[in-house]
C-alpha cells in the first residue's frame, strides 16, 4: 500500500471562518458576567415599578437592558486590551482571543467602541440621560479607574474598584424612575459588600495565577490565612447589609427569610474557609458567593409580586 502524499509545505492556515469569529468577539464581552450584571439591573427595574409592569415598562425594561448589556460587554472587551500580557500568563483567562493573539487591539478596540455608542445611543434616546451617563461612568469606573490604576497598584482594589460592580442596581432603577432613590442605593450596597469575599475566594485558589500576573491581590501580598480571615469578616458585614431591604420596608417576611438562610451560608462556608482552608472549599466558596447573590436578588423579586 502505497504512503499517503505528505502535505504540501508552507501551506497557508485556512481563513477563520465567519461564525468563528464572530464567537471570538463574542468571547470579549465575557457574557457570564455581563448576564449577571443585566439580571441585577434587570431586579432594580422590576423593584422600581410598583405591582406588576404594564406592556410599555416592559418594554423600556427590554430596551435599558440591551443598553447596559451592550454598555458592560463594551467595558468588558477594553478590559480585555488592557490586561492582554496579564491574560497570557494565567490559566484562567489565558484562553481569551487577545491573549491568544487571535483578535488584534486595534480590532478589540473598535469593536468596544462600537458597543460602548450603540448601547450609550440607546439608553439617551430611549431610555433617559441619566440613564446614559450613569452607566457611561460605570464604564469608565470599570475599564479605567479599577483596570488601569487600582487593579496593579493596590491590594484593597476590589474593594474600592467594587463601586462598579455595585451599579447595575441603580442604572436599572434610574431607567424606570429617572432618579436614584434610596432603594437603588441598599442594593448597591449589598453588591458591593458581596464582591470582597466573592473575588478573594476566587484568588485564594487562583493566587499562583495571580503571582504570575504580578497583580498584588490580598493573597499574595498578605497570604492566605489573613485573606481568610478578611472574607469571614467581610461575609458578616454582607450579611448585615442583607437585611436593609427588609429594615427599610422594601421588602417583607419572604426576602427576610432568604437573607438569613442565605447569608448565613455564606457566613458557614467562610468560618470553615477560615479555620480548615483547602483549595476545593475556596472554589466551594466562589461557587456559593454566586448562589447567594442570584438567590437574594430572585427572592427580592418573589417577594415585590407576592406581598
Amino acid at each position: 500500500m502505497s504512503a499517503a502524499p505528505a502535505p504540501a509545505p508552507h501551506s497557508p492556515a485556512p481563513p477563520l471562518s465567519l461564525p468563528s469569529r464572530w464567537s471570538q468577539f463574542y468571547a470579549l464581552t465575557k457574557p457570564r458576567v455581563v448576564q449577571l450584571i443585566v439580571f441585577c439591573a434587570f431586579i432594580g427595574m422590576v423593584l422600581a415599578v410598583p405591582g406588576l409592569p404594564d406592556a410599555a415598562q416592559w418594554g423600556r425594561m427590554a430596551v435599558a437592558s440591551a443598553g447596559i448589556w451592550l454598555v458592560a460587554g463594551a467595558a468588558a472587551a477594553f478590559n480585555c486590551i488592557v490586561e492582554q500580557g496579564i491574560d497570557s500568563r494565567m490559566k484562567r483567562t489565558a484562553w481569551r482571543p487577545t491573549a491568544k493573539g487571535e483578535l488584534s487591539n486595534l480590532q478589540t478596540l473598535l469593536f468596544s467602541a462600537a458597543l460602548c455608542a450603540a448601547g450609550s445611543a440607546l439608553l439617551y434616546v430611549w431610555i433617559n440621560p441619566l440613564t446614559m451617563w450613569l452607566t457611561f461612568a460605570t464604564f469608565v469606573g470599570y475599564a479605567v479607574v479599577y483596570t488601569v490604576i487600582l487593579k496593579p497598584l493596590t491590594p484593597q482594589n476590589i474593594v474600592i474598584g467594587g463601586a462598579s460592580g455595585a451599579m447595575p442596581p441603580v442604572l436599572g432603577w434610574a431607567a424606570m424612575t429617572g432618579d436614584v432613590g434610596p432603594e437603588a442605593l441598599i442594593l448597591f450596597l449589598i453588591i458591593f459588600l458581596w464582591t470582597p469575599p466573592h473575588f478573594w475566594a476566587l484568588a485564594l485558589y487562583r493566587v499562583e495565577d495571580y503571582r504570575r500576573s504580578g497583580l498584588p491581590m490580598l493573597p499574595v501580598t498578605h497570604g492566605n490565612e489573613f485573606t481568610r480571615l478578611q472574607v469571614f469578616l467581610y461575609t458578616l458585614i454582607l450579611f448585615a447589609g442583607c437585611l436593609m431591604p427588609f429594615v427599610y420596608g422594601m421588602s417583607s417576611w419572604i426576602y427576610l427569610a432568604a437573607a438569613v438562610v442565605l447569608s448565613l451560608g455564606f457566613c458557614g462556608y467562610a468560618f470553615a474557609l477560615w479555620r480548615n482552608y483547602s483549595d476545593e472549599l475556596a472554589r466551594k466558596t466562589f461557587r456559593f458567593s454566586l448562589i447567594h447573590l442570584s438567590l437574594l436578588f430572585a427572592a427580592l423579586l418573589v417577594d415585590h409580586y407576592v406581598l
